[in-house]
């Protein structure tokens, strides 16, 4: 199974906001959102928007907003 995770992450390396969920196109929505909500502020300080796979549930970060 592929769990897509969609991260905001601050310039530490400090997830603040994310969100788990088996489909691809659900996942990709979440992303460009987390992307077009940074400000530039924040791109400019660090900040990123990261879309990754894992393939188990056991592997997403425990913070999650778990979608299935």
């Amino acid at each position: 199974m592929t769990i897509w995770v969609n991260e905001q992450i601050d310039p530490s390396g400090m997830i603040h906001a994310c969100i788990a969920c088996c489909n691809e196109s659900q996942a990709k929505d979440c992303h460009d959102s987390y992307e077009n909500n940074l400000t530039e502020t924040q791109k400019a300080a660090g900040w990123v928007a990261r879309l990754r796979t894992v393939d188990s549930w056991d592997d997403v970060p425990v913070n999650s907003l778990k979608l299935n």
